[in-house]
């Protein structure tokens, strides 16, 4: 008996992470447009504090979801402002932390041999008779489908084009339909269409006018054990080098107005 309760012992050991290891990690929930960007944040972060940032990659509507039921993450990194608001205000968020990291922008892409012209006609190459499906986010769940919505009803062409339509789970699969070749043309993230993934394509940036704005915010839950790091991290993807991986990918840091820019 005592050799098996040694041995048992040994292999929660060998298990479980240590305490102290647990306290040098913060776990992020983000949305799907930062699948790119999220790393290289994470590495620069890490390589300045030693703190690992494990992050796991949603819909925003879907991570909400989770966190409302106590998923356990430090932060919450959202493709919209709603979703983090509804956690304040739901007393799941540490109160004053709850700020816009950057604002993003959603394109038209398609693959190399499409044959439309983007820059000329914009959303209207949409109706073409070439192309069969267009992906786009799912807009129960996705902010950035609701802004392709929005974009092709103010546009004036979404009862054209609606039953085009194919939903990703997120932004990232919406992106993967148009790359397997399951849909002709795609409403994406500018952050998405940046990676080097895509490259083989052609981008027409949709004009801001035609959807409402993208601010992207954070949030540190409530239920962390390591607030001070969560925090830290945010500050860091507010600062300077977090604000300069951003911009690379896709993002605009800067136009995030000052008065939702601050978290403590």
């Amino acid at each position: 008996m005592l050799i098996r309760s040694s041995l048992v012992l040994a292999l929660l050991v060998s298990v479980v992470p240590p305490k102290a290891a647990r306290a040098q990690e913060i776990r992020v929930a983000a949305a799907s447009d930062l699948r790119f960007a999220m790393p290289e944040l994470a590495a620069k972060f890490e390589k300045q504090t030693g703190i690992r940032v494990s992050v796991t990659y949603e819909s925003s509507g879907s991570s909400f979801s989770q966190l409302q039921n106590g998923a356990p993450f430090d932060l919450f990194f959202s493709a919209d402002m709603e979703y983090p608001r509804k956690l304040e205000a739901a007393g799941l968020a540490v109160p004053g932390t709850l700020c816009t990291y950057a604002v993003g922008r959603i394109v038209v892409w398609t693959p190399n041999g499409a044959k439309l012209d983007l820059p000329r006609q914009g959303l209207n190459a949409l109706r073409d008779s070439s192309v069969q499906k267009i992906a786009i986010a799912n807009p129960e769940y996705a902010p950035y489908g609701r802004a392709a919505i929005a974009a092709l009803q103010k546009a004036g062409i979404y009862a054209q084009v609606k039953a085009k339509l194919v939903y990703g789970e997120n932004i990232s699969q919406a992106a993967q339909f148009v790359q397997s070749g399951n849909a002709q043309a795609g409403i994406l993230a500018e952050s998405i269409v940046k990676s080097s993934s895509m490259n083989d394509g052609d981008a027409w940036e949709i004009p801001l006018a035609l959807y409402p704005p993208l601010e992207q915010a954070a949030v540190v839950l409530k239920s962390t054990a390591n607030k001070e790091k969560a925090v830290s991290f945010l500050q860091f993807v507010k600062g300077g080098d977090g604000r300069a991986v951003l911009g690379k990918y896709g993002f605009h840091p800067e136009d995030v107005a000052p008065s939702r820019a601050g978290a403590t």
